[in-house]
């Protein structure tokens, strides 16, 4: 290790560490420190300071001071460095002895005195001439300051004047300009998801779908102004240069040879310096930040009549404004040149001179210019992103150019992008709403002379169509196995009175073609899909009760809607209306047929022509007049009081559910049907009658109204083979074998409505004597009682006339009326509901000599061939004659066109509904087919006359 500074009051000792371990638990941290002082640094920078703890141990030497010894001349110039003169210091050592004496100096300078203190540096006081007393230094002070001065001889020039350096002020000159400050923007909105856009929004997209918005800019904007500054420093230095002169002036020598005196060399030296002044110029230049604006991306907005609340805001996500620092470092530093610059010294003369020559003249600019360094200069500091624009290190005489800030690129495309904003239900439907949108940049901390925020419109922002749909595609359910029409409309559904049917309200179907659309559910975007009926109904379960002409809401998510038909209703054609909604529907909307393809429109419509149509059921025979049969109907023989028995078509009801009677009340009336023993061959006999009823709803109600009956006759062997049609003959007064359904066959049957054993109940009168007189049936001023009265005890017992054999017409007359009266709504009305369902009486009986001859048989021709009487083997008697109805309703006595059929009917059969049978066995296992139709079985060799005969007394 080498020390030094021995002897003196300061002392250099280098320390070197090896293998020292950077593990200080807390280093400085270099570059906190520097940027607390306003410096920046590049990201990767760092900067730590480690301490190594070092002991040095020091021994003092004995007592000690100093001396200090300087040159001036008397006028107070300092000498040092003037050839023969050197300041100094000395070390003094104590109890030693000192004499200090003058510098000689040289040949232009004359010593005048000193001047010295022991307590400071001497200031003013009188120079003492001669040197200073010698003296012991007893340490009692530090310091003993000595001051030789001199006067300069005569012929020594003045010294020159110091030199000096002046440089101008810096003058801007060239610029250089950046500039991005068009944010470059383009803005879309759509509908989500981006990139799988499930609507094209030009040409529509729903409420209650999502759209998102998405902007494209420049992810900075800037702009600046770097200026070039320029000056010049001047300075004004001396040059100075020894010169060494020679010459020879000779001096005596001895006398030569002639005794002359002679001149031998006697060559001098001597040392003259020149210093001259020269003007030396520095040109700089530096770079300065005139201006500098940086802007980052604040928020984005779009404004869209289908945005929520028309307006949505876009904060950049995932955004790294760009990072910048600057430093306003730009200066230039002028050289501080020496003084004097020493030029390289000469010599001059020789022995050619006798006196001294003066030195020679000499252009020194060249050392001027070489003594004289260039000005340094830095430009401001300005690093951007990383890179560095302005570089603000030192350099000589001019600063770098600057680069330029790099062009903003595009921002990434989800930085402004907000999916899912919801289009409102309330927004009606709207076409090509424009768009418009702006972009808003903040100014950065640290901008350089002016700016401020910026806000840019957004042009060209594509248009959105708002356009909700529904479709109506409504059905209804055609109850074809109900329907008893003779006619059936192909072009209306059939709603049958007093039965279910379904409305279907799909939320499904086709819609525009375009993307997001055409044929699918549409479920989502329906505020109400509803139905109206220009009729009563209830719901399916029958709880709620809906006027006709009200529209009924049906749930969005319920396909399939059961309503109930009342009774009541009018039969005829009609129109369900159906309509689909919007969500967004406004409260003036209009409509459209299936779906709502004009966007102006809100809602979706449909029409279903329907046919309401009544029915005709539950034919049976409540009496039959022969005797055998009168312990079936009557609790006693005698008696007009009904057992409760009848026989029904089948074990069914009206729509083919149970009914509850049981074998053998069944039809047709059929030898094995009689309930009681021993009855078991027991058919009817010729010429009694049977009584029967049967139900019809609907709109026959009025005078002209009636069930047209039609009979048709069959003979079947009493072992069921051999069926076949027959025609039947009877006499009539001298009137031989008159053909039933010929126009000889004249003969009128009468029904008696309220006839003892028919056994209508009082109720049915009661209430047809009502309707009848609501209707005006009453003599004007006959009071309501009394004409019910008139009705129950004279007009329902009259005869009323039905038909002949061939046909029978039941009219009004044997009519009643037996509708709903309880739990009738409000505004239904009591007498029309009464009125929807009737009940037909009626009765019918074939002769009591009845002749029975295959049908189409001629017996005029068969008797002028052979003898025709009773007995003759034409007529068919073993075995038993089938009377088969067909029943028909009539409306408005519009017999050509009969209303429905019982049985007939294209689309269904009333009397296989109610479960009649196709054949049955009779007690001895004889198998009989039946036709629909069959109601009673007659013995074809039995009549009632015999009845009688057996009961007239011998």
């Amino acid at each position: 290790m080498t020390w030094t500074g021995k002897g003196t009051n300061v002392a250099n000792v280098p320390v070197y560490v090896v293998r020292g371990l950077l593990e200080a638990p807390r280093p400085v941290n270099r570059r906190q420190e520097e940027e607390q002082k306003g410096q920046q640094f590049a990201p990767l920078v760092q900067g730590w300071r480690y301490y190594f703890p070092t002991l040095f141990e020091i021994e003092l030497e004995p007592a000690e001071g100093n001396a200090i010894i300087k040159h001036y001349t008397t006028t107070g110039k300092p000498l040092h460095g003037v050839p023969g003169f050197s300041d100094r210091e000395e070390k003094l050592e104590k109890d030693k002895p000192y004499a200090f004496t003058h510098t000689p100096g040289n040949a232009d300078y004359t010593y005048k005195g000193h001047k010295k203190s022991t307590i400071a540096a001497p200031s003013g006081g009188p120079i003492t001439p001669g040197d200073p007393y010698p003296f012991t230094y007893d340490g009692s002070f530090p310091t003993y300051y000595l001051y030789f001065y001199y006067e300069p001889t005569r012929d020594t020039p003045p010294p020159p004047d110091p030199s000096t350096g002046a440089c101008t002020e810096p003058a801007p000159g060239q610029t250089i300009n950046g500039r991005y400050m068009d944010p470059v923007v383009t803005a879309k909105i759509l509908a989500d998801q981006r990139g799988s856009e499930r609507f094209d929004v030009l040409q529509g997209i729903p409420t209650s779908e999502s759209l998102y918005g998405n902007i494209l800019a420049r992810s900075y904007l800037v702009q600046n102004t770097f200026v070039k500054m320029t000056g010049v420093c001047t300075f004004e230095v001396n040059v100075e240069k020894s010169w060494t002169l020679h010459w020879d002036p000779g001096k005596p020598g001895p006398k030569g040879p002639d005794g002359k005196p002679t001149t031998v060399p006697d060559p001098q030296q001597a040392e003259e310096k020149v210093t001259e002044r020269y003007t030396v110029k520095r040109p700089y230049s530096y770079w300065v930040i005139d201006n500098l604006e940086v802007y980052r991306i604040n928020q984005g907005l779009l404004r869209n009549y289908a945005l929520p609340g028309n307006e949505i805001r876009l904060d950049p996500q995932g955004y790294q404004p760009p990072q910048y620092s600057t430093s306003q470092t730009g200066a230039f530093y002028p050289p501080s040149p020496p003084d004097p610059i020493i030029a390289p010294s000469g010599s001059y003369g020789g022995s050619s001179y006798k006196s001294k020559p003066s030195p020679p003249s000499e252009n020194l600019q060249s050392i001027a210019e070489a003594g004289v360094d260039q000005v340094e200069v830095a430009n401001d500091s300005l690093i951007f992103n990383g890179a560095t624009i302005m570089d603000s290190r030192r350099t000589v005489e001019s600063g770098p150019t600057p680069g330029s800030i790099p062009e903003p690129p595009q921002i990434r495309e989800n930085v402004l992008y907000k999916p899912g904003n919801m289009i409102s239900s309330d927004k009606a439907n709207r076409a090509n709403t424009t768009s418009a949108g702006t972009i808003a940049y903040g100014l950065l901390p640290g901008s350089i002379n002016g700016g401020s925020d910026k806000e840019f419109p957004i042009y060209g922002i594509n248009t959105v169509t708002v356009h909700t749909p529904v479709v109506n595609y409504s059905s209804v359910t055609d109850d074809r196995a109900h329907n008893q029409k003779t006619v059936p409309n192909p072009d209306r559904s059939a709603f049958i009175l007093d039965r279910p049917f379904t409305v279907r309200i799909p939320t499904s179907g086709q819609h525009r073609n375009i993307p997001g659309y055409g044929n699918r559910d549409y479920a989502k975007y329906v505020k109400a899909k509803q139905v109206y009926f220009p009729f009563d109904v209830y719901s399916g379960d029958k709880r709620t009760f809906y006027p006709k002409n009200t529209w009924i809401t049906i749930p969005t998510a319920q396909l399939d809607t059961e309503f109930f038909l009342p009774v009541w209703v009018d039969e005829g054609d009609y129109q369900v209306y159906f309509r689909t909604i919007a969500e967004n529907a406004p409260p003036d909307y209009t409509t459209q047929p299936g779906a709502n393809v004009d966007l102006i429109h809100h809602a979706a419509t449909d029409i279903e022509p329907v046919e309401v149509i009544g029915r005709m059921y539950d034919f049976h025979i409540t009496d039959i007049a022969d005797y055998n049969w009168e312990g079936v109907f009557r609790k006693q023989k005698g008696s007009a009081v009904p057992s409760g028995v009848s026989y029904w078509t089948g074990l069914r009801d009206i729509d083919g559910g149970v009914r509850g009677n049981t074998a053998p009340y069944m039809l047709p009336i059929a030898p094995g049907k009689h309930p009681a023993k021993g009855y078991n061959n027991a058919a009817v006999k010729t010429g009694y009658h049977f009584k029967f009823d049967l139900k019809t709803k609907g709109n026959m109600f009025g005078a002209a109204d009636g069930i047209a009956i039609t009979p048709s006759f069959y003979f079947v062997g009493k072992d069921g083979t051999g069926r076949q049609e027959v025609d039947l003959y009877y006499h009539s007064g001298d009137r031989k074998f008159i053909r039933i359904g010929s126009p000889e066959d004249t003969e009128k049957r009468y029904v008696i409505l309220n006839e003892r054993l028919r056994n209508v109940p009082i109720a049915e009168l009661r209430d047809t004597a009502d309707y009848l007189y609501r209707q005006g049936g009453a003599s004007a001023g006959m009071p309501a009682e009394a004409f019910t009265k008139q009705y129950i005890e004279k007009l329902s017992k009259s005869k009323t006339w039905v038909g002949r054999y061939d046909w029978l017409m039941l009219p009004s007359g044997v009519r009643t009326l037996i509708g709903p009266k309880a739990g009738l709504p409000a505004t239904v009305d009591a007498g029309r509901a009464n009125a929807a369902i009737q009940r037909w009486y009626g009765e019918y009986s074939i002769p009591s000599d009845v002749y029975v001859v295959k049908k189409g048989t001629n017996i005029a021709e068969h008797g002028r061939t052979r003898r025709l009487d009773e007995k003759s083997d034409i007529f068919l008697k073993k075995g038993y004659i089938i009377v088969r109805f067909n029943l028909e309703s009539i409306r408005d006595g519009n017999t050509a066109r009969p209303h429905l059929q019982y049985i007939h009917a294209p689309l269904m059969n009333q009397w296989r509904l109610e479960g009649y049978a196709s054949s049955y066995t009779d007690p001895y296992g004889h198998r009989f087919s039946l036709l629909d139709g069959d109601v009673v079985f007659y013995h074809g060799d039995k009549s009632s006359k015999g009845d009688f005969l057996s009961r007239v007394p011998h």
